[in-house]
């Protein structure tokens, strides 16, 4: 038996898990947030490529140079900003990314008394067509049935 080092405190985590209904329900809501995500990291990745680019140019950089580098390094903050305040109101939401740039993010919910997740794809026509085990590979992509649709009696899981 593993013991805990003295003083040392369990963590756990609790997190609201959905019915299938509620999921579907709130497509469009978690669609425009995940839409949103996925548009301020790509304006992220491409303000700081951009900087990037411009600080690697060969020879001494004038003032303009200068300027437009630090300009682009700003506007890739403040996407970065922007990508973090929606991330923060999905994980507000118990709702976690698998990856934004993909449009996919993962909807807690209990089967057979195991945590699960709700596969949404913001490019499929389906956006909860597959859904997997937590302790499954992340690669894994289990289609939902009419058995991971009924509802679960708790709301909640430790």
């Amino acid at each position: 038996m593993k013991r805990q080092p003295k003083g040392a405190k369990e963590r756990t985590q609790t997190i609201q898990v959905w019915t299938y209904e509620q999921a579907r329900a709130a497509v469009p809501y978690i669609s425009s947030i995940l839409r949103s995500l996925r548009e301020h990291a790509l304006e992220a990745l491409q303000s700081y490529h951009r900087a990037r680019r411009i600080a690697n140019r060969p020879g001494r950089p004038d003032r303009s140079t200068l300027i437009a580098q630090q300009e682009a390094e700003q506007e890739a903050r403040r996407a970065d900003d922007r990508f973090r305040d929606d991330l923060a109101e999905l994980q507000a939401m118990d709702i976690y990314t698998l990856d934004p740039i993909q449009g996919l993010a993962l909807v807690p919910f209990v089967y057979n008394d195991q945590l699960a997740w709700y596969i949404f794809d913001l490019f499929d026509v389906q956006p909860l067509r597959f859904w997997r085990y937590q302790s499954d590979p992340e690669d894994t992509r289990r289609p939902v049935t009419a058995m991971q649709r009924a509802p679960y009696e708790g709301t909640r899981i430790v």
